[in-house]
Parts: structure tokens; C-alpha cells; sequence
């Protein structure tokens, strides 16, 4: 089967795991305790909570959606040669 025909190379996928990598990581930083109806968990407001970790995973989506949106430079260069 022709390589030609997928539309993600090699570079595609390590760029979406990545991405996926950095969302997870964000995530993690979100975890941590509760607060519950007895006690009051202030660490609720911290601010690696509240802006680090959603930044992360914003950075982390944008991220994938250039791993989607990359072409891979032998269709790049394909397509500049078909308009000639």
C-alpha cells in the first residue's frame, strides 16, 4: 500500500501524542483535594489550579489540532509541483 494514501505521517502522530501528553499533564495539575460539606479545602483557589493547569491544556488542544492540521512535506511539496 502506498504511504501516499494516509493522511497522517509518522510526524502527525508523535505531534498528537504530544499534545495529548501536555492535556493529561494539565489535568493532573487541576487534581488535587476537595472541599467537603465539614471541611473547607482553601488549595481549591490556588492559582496552579485555577490559570496553570487550564492554560497547559489549552496549550496542549492547540497543540493537537496542529498535529492535525500539519502536512507532511512530501504531500506539501506534491501539491506545489500539481499546480505547476
Amino acid at each position: 500500500m502506498d504511504k501516499k494514501n494516509f493522511a497522517f505521517d509518522k510526524t502527525n502522530f508523535k505531534l498528537l501524542a504530544i499534545g495529548m501528553v501536555v492535556i493529561i499533564i494539565g489535568f493532573l495539575l487541576m487534581s488535587g483535594p476537595g472541599s467537603t460539606e465539614t471541611a473547607f479545602e482553601p488549595d481549591i483557589f490556588s492559582v496552579r489550579r485555577i490559570k496553570v493547569a487550564p492554560a497547559v491544556c489549552f496549550l496542549g488542544f492547540v497543540f493537537m489540532i496542529y498535529g492535525i492540521l500539519h502536512k507532511p512535506k512530501d504531500q506539501a511539496e506534491d501539491t506545489k509541483s500539481e499546480g505547476k
